[in-house]
């Protein structure tokens, strides 16, 4: 069971004269009254009583009076804690009459409860560590946050990269039917020198005809005397002449283009090839960042997984990228009733027999936020006890000049249906 606060009484702490407060056990108690009239010092007495000497106010005593301060708050837990005497020295007395110290209000007093702004002061990250610290799940979710800061990182090294590829590949020229390797000169000299020396042998067998003709014309007169000479040279007329059909002279004009043109075929094949690298280049860049991304993906999903089984303090508090959320708005984007909200419940969860929180300056709240808080602080068994510039009827007690006023309202018995915020 909790600890709360079931009664208060104080003299002559700060500018409280004489104040007795019993605060209802659990929703919101609110101390009002206007500006400079004791308020915060009720709580000031509270946090001293119960917190210790880092709570004592650096002028304690009210200046009107001679008479040093004593306060004196009594606990659900049976305890009765005083300071009281010129040295302001701690008395703790439990049920059986048995006394103690600091150190036993310390094994449950949770000193944020006492201090609530140090806590509403912390930085974002600050304020999530003391989450995890609390739900035990700090350490895995540091090496996890560190883990996909790192791919992030590389991921956008490796992104700027594969832009840059792509990029390159787009402005290089490119053309089209080009072949992919360059061309050697010494082989197109090679088959040019072929289709020469075929041609050579054709014009020889070209002479050779016109020489069998000739011959033929000269022995024609002597053809009776020479019959058998001359079938042997019309034998040998007629299969030169078959021979000299069937021959063609190849054309060497392409090869000839050809080698005039390889330099500019050869650098057109080499841009090819720089384009053809940059793109493959781009390609593995951007295989590389979408593998990352996909790890970065499975980080962030054990991330949530880690959080989603965590115990936390309030449904929709979470940690992103190091900083404490409320329904997915960090801090600064929290209203003031979701940051006490929040903080209250830290708070609560850090020392769970700790059953109070001291707030100030509730006027911030308007006066349907300030019934909505309390209904959430009664569905959670939790005590408050605050301040609020305000004389209306929404404040449990007035303090005027270091007083309760007259006949204090019993502690605010909220109308709105319990649980519901």
């Amino acid at each position: 069971m909790s600890v709360k606060i079931t009664a208060l009484q104080a003299e002559n702490v700060k500018r409280i004269k004489a104040v007795e407060l019993t605060p209802a056990e659990n929703g919101l108690t609110v101390i009002g009254g206007k500006n400079a009239q004791g308020k915060t010092s009720v709580l000031d007495s509270i946090a001293w009583a119960l917190g210790g000497d880092r709570f004592r106010p650096s002028q304690p005593q009210r200046e009107e009076s001679v008479i040093p301060p004593n306060i004196k708050v009594t606990l659900s837990n049976g305890l009765i804690v005083e300071r009281s005497g010129k040295n302001s020295s701690l008395k703790v007395i439990d049920p059986s009459g048995n006394r103690g110290g600091q150190q036993l209000l310390n094994s449950f007093i949770e000193q944020l409860a006492l201090d609530l702004p140090r806590f509403m002061g912390m930085n974002g990250k600050d304020k999530a560590n003391t989450l995890l610290k609390i739900i035990g799940i700090g350490d895995q979710l540091y090496v996890l946050d560190r883990k996909e800061a790192e791919l992030y990182n590389e991921r956008l090294a490796i992104g700027r990269i594969a832009d840059q590829k792509k990029a390159t590949a787009k402005e290089l020229p490119f053309f089209d039917g080009i072949p992919e390797e360059p061309v050697s000169a010494s082989e197109l000299i090679r088959q040019q020198q072929d289709i020469l020396a075929r041609n050579g042998e054709n014009a020889r067998k070209r002479e050779r005809k016109e020489e069998l003709a000739k011959e033929l014309r000269s022995v024609m007169d002597k053809l009776n005397e020479l019959t058998q000479r001359r079938d042997k040279l019309e034998a040998d007329y007629e299969i030169a002449c078959r021979d000299a059909v069937d021959l063609h002279d190849e054309s060497t004009e392409e090869l000839e283009n050809n080698i005039r043109e390889i330099d500019a075929l050869n650098a057109k094949i080499r841009t090819n090839a720089v384009h053809a690298a940059a793109e493959r280049e781009a390609k593995q860049y951007g295989d590389q960042y979408d593998a990352l991304t996909g790890q970065i993906e499975d980080l962030r999903a054990q991330r949530l997984a880690l959080l989603d089984g965590a115990d936390m303090p309030l449904p929709g508090l979470s940690v992103e990228q190091g900083e404490l959320t409320y329904q997915g708005q960090a801090w600064d984007n929290m209203s003031a009733a979701e940051q006490l909200r929040v903080a209250t419940a830290i708070i609560r969860k850090l020392n769970p027999e700790c059953g109070f929180v001291l707030m100030d300056k509730l006027e911030q709240m308007d006066l349907d936020t300030l019934r909505e808080f309390g209904a959430w602080l009664e569905s959670e068994g939790l005590q408050a006890i605050a301040t609020r510039v305000s004389t209306g009827d929404e404040c449990s007690i007035i303090i005027e000049d270091g007083t309760v006023k007259d006949t204090p309202a019993e502690p605010v018995k909220p109308t709105w249906q319990k649980g519901a915020f």
